[in-house]
């Protein structure tokens, strides 16, 4: 999409060892109008997919997923990263490395919001690795749903080595 492109082009900061900073318009600030239009876009990209439910990773992805879903007439589900008192004791929990926390964090969804035969098409902010996104996955897929599609915002080429092998994946 040229108007994230642009975006990038003029606040991105390339910090060093892989860190992309779009904190002033994905991340830490959210420009509303610019998640509108990419949520737009990734609706009308996954429009025929059937999906039932968006699903993505607390907190970055959480706002290009919601606008995703607004245009899709979905809800969302995002995976925690710590346990609430109020999530029952059973979960869907696996663990995925974090590039800009230096370690691994665990990804959390309730059973309650992620059930058996869902169609789950995953949004995020960024895929470098795809590590993130494969934890998704295997979170969807242990709760007996279907991925029908994955979604980045930005991709980073140069950080990633291999291709994501999940079979949902799709490079447009």
């Amino acid at each position: 999409m040229n108007e994230l492109q642009q975006r990038i082009l003029k606040e991105g900061q390339v910090l060093g060892g892989g860190i992309l900073k779009v904190d002033s318009f994905v991340n830490h600030q959210v420009d509303p109008a610019l998640m509108d239009a990419c949520g737009r876009e990734f609706a009308k990209r996954f429009a025929t997919l059937g999906a039932t439910k968006i699903l993505t990773a607390e907190i970055s992805g959480i706002a290009p997923a919601l606008a995703t879903a607004i245009h899709m007439g979905l809800p969302v589900v995002y995976a925690r990263k710590t346990k609430p008192i109020t999530m029952p004791d059973q979960v869907y929990l696996t663990l995925a490395p974090s590039h800009t926390k230096g370690r691994m964090v665990e990804l959390i969804v309730s059973p309650e919001y992620l059930a058996n035969h869902e169609k789950v098409l995953i949004i995020d902010d960024f895929l470098a690795s795809g590590q993130t996104i494969l934890g998704l996955a295997r979170l969807a897929e242990a709760a007996g749903s279907k991925i029908v599609g994955i979604g980045a915002l930005i991709e980073k080429i140069f950080r990633r080595r291999a291709r994501c092998a999940h079979p949902a994946w799709r490079a447009d």
